[in-house]
């Protein structure tokens, strides 16, 4: 539908008929295309410049302040706009600049409000405390201002009551409530932070049902509800982020990805940067492509939110990304300082540096553990101390930074074992993890590889059940959660120890809750029981005894269209090569009818494999692999034609 020039009465009314029903962005289209016809229209460019700032479209709103400044250089509420909006666009120095040039006394505390506020995002506190105590104590943002320099310099307490004051001093505001879910959250009340949190949603779903809180969780189409002040002014956003956080925190991986889709809609250019950071991390698993596209997009941003930065580095070392790891170190040596603490500076160091030269990075490593465990020696002290003097504040605190340098250490020993376990030096990797038993053997994860080393080494099977049965026994009514190597190499350790009868009771558990599983979700593949079967079919190969082994393998992978996949296809075609192989050298003997199976076996492997890949790239990666041999039904094939050799040799 074209547009027509509106007449000055229309327009007026139009334009005050659209904010009035809050459609903000029509109605800057409207104005835009008017503003055509009318470029210095005083009443078109301010009404642009509010509806720009109702949107959060700050820069343009900026651009109508300063054309209005030019025309009406004298009004100097035009050039505190200005200001406001370069504050609001993250320009702060030009901000600044446009703020020193009010002149008016009475927008005096308005500039010095300004002026702080600039100071703060500048990280110059003590210069924004100075403004800050300049600006009357009875005013209501005052108490605000000093309580958010407080939460800015760590002090998180101090924080939280002011901002607690500024409640009972103002009412309810849902940004303060925030602020004080905030504090709590950094203090690691999550309980708290949930209270305040629950009160912002329900306050925002009852005041503003047109958001659509919730609707995309449900399942139900809805449209954008844009950015508009509305939004901004619920603190929805910042309560649904700061609840993902939290779960995310205490491993509650599917609540926190549903506290991202619950809040209102938006499309994912209007997402503001926390949001697309927390999609971009919480859903990094299943859409590791996507993640990175995003954290690389919000670091060439400004502003972006600071952990982006150690996240992005992270995540390239979990997917072995060495080299783009270094890249973005070396590109962003002024982030760096920024962003990095010295500690995962020096982690990222020696990670990179044992892709080159593993004995220069051991010893990285066990410089960072040193230090590592000497905090961690500190801070037992201070706990024996704190209990000893009945301060249970005192307890809970060191406690807590306990845990946390806790969660630093092991990551470096986990480095500095991951050196040996390359070198397939199991010995060495449980001395390393010997060492560390004065304050890892209660962590889940140094357990874990504790059993998967002593598993490794294959003659210390009933040691390594010791290890994997705790981690099974926890998570026993969900033991589709475990990962299905742990039941796997449980199950093995079982049958080498003699324990036949708990390997089949562990089997039937995995196998009745598969069953339970698909009758909820017909079309849902579970694996488990699978690989339970083909790691153990795997163990009997490697001992010799291939008709019973291969035997195992071919049945666990029945029926094929619900249990062939990349993975399980790797194990079962590790047996039938050896298989081939030792065939070949006349090493074993093997009855025709297991060979008959063998074939019949792999014709099914080529009709249900045809879109399984056997190789997987990384994320960052584009397909290397060729297409047509990158299946399952190409090496099924291959296969099955070195299977009629070795038959008919």
């Amino acid at each position: 539908m074209a547009f027509v020039q509106i007449k000055d009465g229309e327009f007026t009314s139009t334009i005050y008929g659209l904010i009035k029903d809050a459609k903000y962005a029509e109605a800057v289209r409207v104005l835009q295309h008017q503003l055509q016809f009318t470029p210095t229209s005083r009443a078109g460019l301010s009404l642009l410049a509010y509806c720009f700032f109702y949107t959060q479209e700050f820069v343009g709103a900026a651009e109508c302040y300063e054309k209005l400044i030019e025309l009406y250089p004298d009004n100097e509420e035009y050039r505190l706009y200005y200001a406001q909006t370069l504050y609001n666009a993250f320009l702060f120095p030009e901000a600044m600049s446009a703020v020193t040039q009010i002149e008016g006394s009475h927008h005096v505390g308005s500039v010095v409000k300004l002026q702080a506020a600039i100071k703060y995002r500048e990280d110059d506190l003590q210069n924004a405390k100075i403004l800050v105590e300049q600006c009357p104590s009875d005013d209501h943002d005052t108490e605000v201002n000093l309580a958010c320099l407080e939460y800015k310099e760590g002090n998180f307490t101090a924080a939280l009551d002011r901002f607690t004051a500024a409640i009972n001093l103002q009412g309810y505001h849902p940004d303060l409530a925030y602020s004080v879910a905030l504090c709590h959250y950094q203090q690691k009340q999550y309980s708290q932070a949930l209270k305040f949190i629950a009160e912002i949603i329900d306050r925002g779903i009852k005041d503003h049902p047109e958001l659509g809180v919730g609707m995309v969780t449900e399942g139900m189409e809805v449209r954008s509800v844009g950015n508009t002040l509305a939004l901004h002014e619920t603190a929805l956003i910042e309560a649904f982020n700061l609840k993902a956080a939290i779960e995310y925190n205490l491993k509650n991986y599917d609540a926190a990805i549903e506290a991202l889709t619950d809040m209102p809609p938006r499309s994912e250019e209007e997402l503001d940067p926390v949001t697309l950071h927390n999609q971009a991390l919480m859903n990094i698993d299943k859409q590791p492509s996507d993640g990175f596209a995003k954290m690389q997009f919000l670091l060439s941003q400004n502003p972006f939110p600071p952990e982006t930065f150690p996240n992005l580095l992270l995540l390239y070392c979990k997917y072995e990304y060495y080299d783009l790891t270094a890249d973005v170190l070396a590109e962003n040596a002024h982030l760096t300082y920024k962003y990095l603490t010295q500690y995962l500076y020096d982690f990222l160091d020696a990670v990179i540096t044992q892709q080159t030269s593993p004995d220069d990075a051991f010893m990285k490593f066990d410089v960072i553990a040193t230090q590592q465990t000497d905090e961690l020696r500190k801070l037992t002290k201070r706990v024996q101390e704190a209990r000893q003097s009945h301060d249970d504040e005192g307890v809970k605190r060191t406690v807590d930074a306990y845990d946390e340098a806790l969660e630093r250490y092991l990551p470096v020993l986990m480095g500095q074992a991951k050196i040996y376990w390359d070198l397939t030096e199991y010995g060495q990797v449980e001395k390393i993890f010997r060492k560390s038993v004065e304050f890892s053997s209660e962590h889940d994860m140094w357990k874990l590889n504790v059993a998967h080393t002593l598993f490794m080494q294959e003659s210390k099977f009933k040691e390594a059940a010791g290890f994997y049965e705790p981690i099974v026994k926890k998570n026993f009514d969900r033991i589709l959660d475990i990962s299905a190597i742990v039941l796997a190499n449980l199950c093995v350790c079982y049958i080498m120890t003699n324990q036949n009868e708990e390997a089949e009771e562990l089997m039937r558990k995995v196998e009745k809750e598969e069953e339970r599983v698909s009758y909820d979700d017909p079309d849902r593949k579970s694996f488990h029981l699978c690989i339970i079967n083909l790691v153990i079919g795997t163990l009997y190969c490697s001992k010799g005894n291939y008709e019973f082994g291969i035997s195992r393998v071919i049945k666990a992978m029945e029926p094929h269209q619900k249990k062939l996949g990349t993975d399980t296809w790797f194990y079962a075609k590790r047996c039938l090569l050896s298989t081939i192989e030792n065939l070949a050298k006349h090493m074993v003997v093997v009855r025709d009818s297991v060979l008959q199976e063998c074939l019949q076996f792999l014709e099914q492997c080529e009709t249900f494999g045809k879109n399984i890949k056997t190789t997987v790239d990384g994320p960052l990666l584009d397909d290397q692999s060729q297409t047509g041999k990158n299946t399952v039904t190409y090496e099924a094939r291959l296969l099955r034609a070195l299977m009629f050799q070795v038959m008919h040799y």
